[in-house]
């Protein structure tokens, strides 16, 4: 048997999920830290009411990431911040002919891809949601 390749198949998803989350959890640090800029660049591009935005977006970026790094309801959670990614790209990067917004909006879209893997294969061995499979599966065994 190869065990470094059952080590990475356990590993690697939670890796994964480190990166995946890092972006979400630093971006919602940086809108705590800057309330009013981040509110003002918000209403910037029309959105109403910035000052709910904001909030929302600490609540699903802080909150998601963290769900997303302990792998709990990880399949939903990927599946809300890969919307939440590409609902960015569209009304925060839209301005393809600027470089750097083309380059954000790209990036979104490539998290966005990241996180649909995490709904299509789960959370892997390292998680909330596989510890619940594993007692599931002993509690019925018994």
């Amino acid at each position: 048997m190869n065990t470094t390749s059952e080590h990475n198949h356990t590993v690697l998803p939670f890796v994964g999920r480190i990166l995946l989350a890092a972006i979400f959890i630093v971006s919602s640090l940086g809108k705590i830290a800057a309330p009013e800029a981040t509110q003002g660049y918000i209403a910037s591009v029309g959105l109403p009411v910035p000052v709910l935005s904001y909030l929302a977006s600490i609540v699903i970026e802080l909150g998601g990431g963290l769900l997303l790094l302990a792998g709990y309801r990880t399949r939903v959670v990927a599946a809300g911040l890969a919307a939440f990614s590409i609902v960015s790209a569209l009304i925060f990067h839209h301005a393809l002919g600027d470089q750097n917004q083309l380059f954000h909006f790209f990036k979104n879209l490539a998290m966005a891809g990241g996180l649909i893997q995490v709904v299509a294969f789960g959370a892997g061995a390292f998680s909330i949601d596989n510890r619940k499979q594993v007692l599931r599966r002993t509690l019925v065994a018994q």
